[in-house]
């Protein structure tokens, strides 16, 4: 029996091990990749246990344990060493994209094998103030910080029918804590009001917060959106269309950036839905709101004005195609326009949900060096 059980869990691990390397199916929860990609270091632990067990003994069962439980240990650690590999790079990449942070970053390297097993970030204390009817935004002052702050505006995500502002707050955490007042702001989501109403909202949150910058300690001339998935896509968006030039920069995390696009390769039973998400959202098909899928598409709006832009995306993301990213990076560049693409080849979508991972630690190492660098 116990011989049995070892080899179904060597199994289960080296099964899980293989969402760092393809797709999770669309039958397969794609949190089970996250867990594989951000988690992995730590479930790797069973079975590497198994694969000592089974180190001295024979037997054809005992020798399928064996293979399974190396492949297990090899595909669940991989994440972690190509992170290292990245992060040996990654410094010189941001670097000749965005220029030099006006000061040295908390972390003294992109990526360390200590990090992995080291503490989350202690919670910093938010006030909920309310920029607009029936709106509210999450600020956190920043810290140890003299004069006034420098201003991160975080749009949250959910496939723009669900999700809330306290998703995720580890994020808003550690950029208070690297001296950036942070606000996690609210919009009205596509059950409520359909595009622009997004970006309106986010724009009456930048009014409010220019309003009060004094009281809040905030530098309003030092602005970026940072938004993940589809606040990622409202936060570049917004960034593009909105000619404010206190908006110094955007970071799209794993966001879509072509509403078109996405219709076109959506299909009606994907994990998302996704046509039926843009139809939601934008008020119809295509032939019938051509005019909101363009102007919700940075993709399509980018020229060579628009901020500085930092994209951080996995590329087994099943819920918004890699190539969103790609496409956009591409355009950026022909227009003449400061930025980076931060692919994680073993990562699928809410790549900072564990800041300690892999993924975490590139993602907030590339953020940081980002926002030092634009709001010099």
């Amino acid at each position: 029996m116990i011989r049995w059980l070892l080899l179904l869990l060597a199994f289960a691990s080296a099964f899980l091990g293989l969402f760092t390397v393809v797709k999770v199916p669309d039958v397969v929860s794609w949190k089970a990749a996250v867990l594989a990609g951000e988690f992995g270091y730590w479930v790797a632990i069973v079975p590497a246990v198994i694969l000592f067990l089974t180190l001295f003994s024979g037997g054809l069962r005992t020798t399928l344990t064996f293979w399974l439980s190396l492949a297990a240990v090899v595909l669940l650690a991989q994440p972690c060493l190509h992170a290292w590999w990245i992060g040996r790079t990654l410094p010189e990449r941001l670097r000749a994209a965005f220029g030099d942070p006006a000061h040295p970053l908390r972390a003294h390297s992109a990526f360390s094998f200590a990090t992995l097993f080291g503490p989350a970030p202690a919670p910093v204390a938010a006030r909920t103030l309310e920029f607009s009817p029936k709106l509210s935004l999450d600020f956190y002052p920043a810290q140890g910080r003299s004069g006034l702050a420098p201003l991160v505006v975080v749009v949250h995500g959910g496939g723009w029918d669900n999700g809330e502002r306290s998703e995720i707050p580890e994020l808003d955490f550690e950029l208070a804590r690297a001296g950036y007042a942070v606000a996690d702001v609210s919009y009205r989501l596509s059950t409520q009001a359909q595009w622009p109403a997004q970006r309106d909202d986010t724009v009456a949150a930048l009014h409010y917060l220019k309003a009060h910058a004094v009281e809040l300690g905030v530098d309003r001339r030092r602005i970026v959106l940072l938004g993940r998935s589809a606040g990622g896509q409202i936060a570049e968006a917004t960034a593009y269309s909105v000619p404010d030039p206190d908006i110094r920069g955007v970071v799209g995390l794993y966001s879509p950036a072509d509403m078109l696009f996405a219709y076109q390769y959506g299909r009606e039973d994907d994990a998302l839905r996704s046509p039926l998400l843009l139809r939601m959202f934008l008020g119809g098909p295509p032939a019938a709101k051509k005019a909101n899928y363009e102007s919700a598409s940075s993709y399509l709006i980018a020229n060579p004005r628009v901020p500085p832009t930092l994209l951080v995306h996995g590329t087994l993301d099943t819920l918004v195609w890699y190539r969103q990213s790609e496409r956009l990076t591409d355009k950026l560049a022909g227009l003449g326009v400061k930025h980076a693409l931060v692919s994680l080849p073993w990562a699928t979508h809410a790549v900072e949900y564990h800041q300690q991972g892999p993924s975490g630690q590139l993602t907030i190492f590339a953020v940081e060096w980002f926002l030092g660098a634009v709001m010099r």
